[in-house]
């Protein structure tokens, strides 16, 4: 296996820089599987995936939420830092491992400051993995009222529009605000599209997976299987297994969802830090079909539709390039069968 067997060409108009309104009017994508040697592929919107789910299917989302974790601060020389948290290290939410930019010349003990608020963070070390430092926040209140005084939701580094709604960021079901980033597929629910399907009898779960560091970290071994996965925390609770092993078939929304679900399986612990790796040949024992956006070239989460789906993944992307869908994690979206192959 090599990197660029994962690999294709984006070109950057196709990168959506603003989300479809209303949400489930994006465009969905739904894989049929190949026959006779071809890629059978409908081409729809959002808000007609009730025609392609039925009773006894279990929906699950990742209801994580996205916190304010973009700082923008200045060193005391005026020299500005951006930080993007990323963990809490301590049980008090003080202390967090950090992307931090530029992060080499920092000193341990350095005074960060919000020049609006005059907030401080504290630049401490780098962590053992090289690639994240730690940060501590210097709060009198709570974490988020803090984070919400001087933060902002990240978005990613593709993304240059700013949105004219941070809560567009947000799916309409999150909850514990803890993410660096979304959890993209579901920002294509809308209440009403989630009502339809519960009035056909899909059942409707939730996990939660908080999006960290793989997020923004790209593959840069020549063999991918050598790339390092870091942990990232997941909750799944025992009803939701429970529902899972009786479901007709388990839909998860999201990529952060599948590894959640696979997570809790593989590794027999409903809660924990995972760094599952899931490439060709992974031992599927949850998810059926996987709805997820488009994903960049030579990343760990394209890694993961080639298991899904094997190397008809190139068909369906050069399907959706070709008819002009939207990348990415404000673009469009596909409902990918596992089982489509057999059919």
């Amino acid at each position: 296996m090599q990197l660029s067997d994962f690999d294709y060409d984006l070109p950057q108009d196709r990168i959506a820089q603003v989300p479809v309104e209303p949400r489930d009017h994006a465009r969905l994508l739904v894989d049929q599987g190949r026959q006779n040697g071809q890629t059978n592929i409908a081409h729809r919107q959002v808000f007609s995936l009730p025609e392609y789910l039925q009773s006894g299917d279990l929906l699950v989302v990742n209801d994580t939420r996205v916190i304010p974790g973009r700082l923008r601060l200045h060193r005391s020389t005026g020299g500005s830092v951006e930080v993007l948290l990323l963990d809490p290290l301590t049980a008090d939410s003080r202390r967090w491992s950090a992307l931090v930019k530029p992060g080499g010349k920092l000193k341990d003990g350095e005074i960060l400051r919000h020049l609006e608020t005059g907030s401080e963070c504290i630049f401490r070390s780098r962590l053992e993995s090289g690639d994240s430092f730690e940060i501590e926040l210097c709060f009198h209140d709570d974490v988020l009222s803090f984070l919400d005084r001087i933060g902002e939701i990240p978005l990613p580094p593709y993304i240059t529009t700013a949105l004219p709604q941070t809560d567009r960021y947000q799916t309409v079901y999150s909850r514990r605000p803890a993410s660096a980033a979304a959890p993209t597929a579901g920002l294509h629910f809308t209440p009403e599209l989630l009502q339809r399907l519960r009035d056909m009898k899909v059942d409707f779960a939730r996990v939660e997976l908080v999006v960290g560091l793989d997020t923004f970290q790209p593959i840069q071994t020549d063999n991918p299987l050598d790339h390092k996965m870091h942990t990232e925390f997941y909750a799944v609770e025992e009803e939701v297994m429970t529902k899972v092993q009786a479901a007709q078939r388990v839909v998860a929304v999201g990529t952060t969802a599948v590894r959640a679900l696979e997570s809790a399986a593989s590794r027999d612990e409903l809660s924990g830090r995972t760094s599952l790796f899931i490439h060709r040949g992974f031992n599927w024992q949850c998810v059926d079909l996987m709805m997820t956006n488009f994903h960049l070239p030579k990343t760990t989460l394209l890694l993961m539709v080639d298991a899904f789906v094997g190397d008809r993944w190139r068909d369906i992307y050069a399907n959706a390039l070709e008819n002009g869908y939207r990348f990415l994690s404000l673009g469009d979206t596909m409902l990918l069968n596992r089982h489509a192959e057999e059919s």
